[in-house]
């Protein structure tokens, strides 16, 4: 049995490419069948916030010079 990758045959390479494949193609339908199926309608029905006037946060009591 030959372990280099460089120097495997034909049906080696053939053989490799086809359990890429098939793990691809596992991981994505995993990946398809795990996602969480959330309404979204909901969430949008709430009036948006508007901002309202700048705030300066500080941790000081000394006045603010500009």
């Amino acid at each position: 049995m030959n372990h280099s990758f460089h120097s495997a045959d034909r049906s080696t390479h053939l053989k490799i490419v086809v359990v890429a494949l098939v793990a691809g193609i596992a991981v994505t339908a995993f990946g398809i069948a795990a996602r969480t199926n959330v309404d979204y309608s909901q969430t949008a029905s709430h009036a948006p916030v508007k901002a309202g006037k700048p705030v300066a946060v500080t941790s000081t009591n000394d006045p603010m010079v500009r």
